[in-house]
């Protein structure tokens, strides 16, 4: 199947989210069990942040904090980039890769909607992009 926007890919998948008074411990459950990378993570429904398995290890256990005392505030990446559900494909790879992240939050009126990982886009479309950009740098490289 050839996905034309993000909300083609993500359609029927939930949401996977964790407060942000609630602790490490339970994100790594929430990691665990749905099989994911990453949360949203919302006061209400406001999207403030994203916990990934990286921010885990970096922020909590790299530095000897107590998983089932640490608040995911405290770990957290706040005000994450996000993607709108109509955006197209190439809009997500371009963000993670230049955000240099794997996973990005799906908006749609301004509510997290769903969560995009790099695993998601399909190997073409990566192949793809990357030959764009490498075409792109070499041209611009005979232009200068």
């Amino acid at each position: 199947m050839i996905f034309r926007s993000i909300g083609e890919l993500i359609e029927g998948r939930p949401l996977h989210a964790v407060g942000s008074h609630e602790t490490i411990l339970e994100v790594c459950r929430r990691l665990d069990g749905h099989h994911v990378g990453a949360l949203a993570v919302l006061d209400g429904d406001e999207l403030v942040g994203i916990i990934s398995e990286r921010d885990v290890v970096s922020r909590v256990v790299a530095r000897g904090r107590s998983p089932a005392e640490t608040p995911v505030r405290s770990a957290m990446t706040p005000d994450p980039k996000t993607v709108e559900i109509g955006d197209g494909l190439a809009d997500a790879l371009q963000a993670m890769l230049d955000g240099h992240f794997r996973h990005l939050p799906v908006m749609r009126d301004g509510r997290a909607v769903g969560m995009i990982s790099m695993r998601d886009i399909p190997t073409e479309y990566r192949l793809m992009y990357q030959r764009f950009r490498e075409a792109r740098q070499a041209q611009e490289a005979v232009e200068a």
